[in-house]
């Protein structure tokens, strides 16, 4: 359990960094790195008390190598935002996507915007969007091998019109359309009892409507 919360940790920011979830790094969030790296050896000082005495090492080597590669991140960053072009590596297939990290539930979560994935009232992906969720779903394959994953479609405020014939109301609206996700996360690999599917429809709303337009899909990372 110990060895998993570390990793967490360090999974989180190689996705944030990797896969160019946040694209507007800044000052704070690398001070929040900087935190972070402090409580990790923090731990490692106490888990090297508890295995002095022990003759296997792995658990403190493993401490060591996550430490390192962390320091090396922060490096990278510093680097970016010393040059002033934080996000000029970042992916255009992921603009706009956003990773936050939740640890008191454990939880990894990639918002990705309605409008990338839909049309206005539709509940089909766009071409484009597959090409999108293709490389969340490697991400989620290689740092998350069989965690849970919980697909949440959410709407802005507004009431169905044009489509009203097709969709109840945004409640059916935003299951359909993280229903069409789970979908497209089955067909690259990851399996069908690892997926939930909810709709909170305008339940949910973030400060604008084209942000509330949005589906997240939400990693149980432990």
């Amino acid at each position: 359990m110990f060895g998993l919360r570390m990793g967490v940790c360090v999974s989180l920011l190689g996705c944030l960094v990797s896969l160019g979830c946040s694209s507007n790094k800044n000052p704070d969030e690398l001070s929040a790195l900087r935190q972070q790296n402090q409580q990790l050896q923090s731990r490692l000082t106490e888990a090297d008390s508890k295995l002095r005495a022990a003759p296997d090492a792995t658990q403190l080597q493993a401490l060591q190598n996550e430490i390192a590669q962390r320091e090396a991140r922060i490096k990278e960053l510093e680097g970016q935002l010393q040059k002033g072009d934080a996000g000029s590596a970042s992916d255009p297939e992921l603009k706009g996507i956003k990773a936050t990290y939740d640890r008191k539930k454990g939880e990894l979560t990639v918002a990705v915007p309605g409008d990338i994935l839909f049309a206005p009232g539709i509940a089909t992906l766009k071409p484009e969007a597959q090409t999108t969720l293709n490389k969340i779903v490697r991400a989620i394959k290689k740092d998350y091998p069989g965690k849970r994953v919980r697909v949440e479609g959410h709407t802005d405020t507004d009431p169905i019109r044009a489509s009203g014939k097709q969709w109840i109301d945004n409640l059916d609206l935003s299951l359909n359309r993280a229903a069409a996700v789970t979908r497209h996360l089955e067909s690259q690999g990851l399996a069908k009892k690892q997926i939930s599917t909810v709709g909170y429809g305008e339940n949910h709303p973030k400060a604008t409507k084209a942000a509330s337009r949005r589906v997240e899909i939400v990693v149980v990372v432990g």
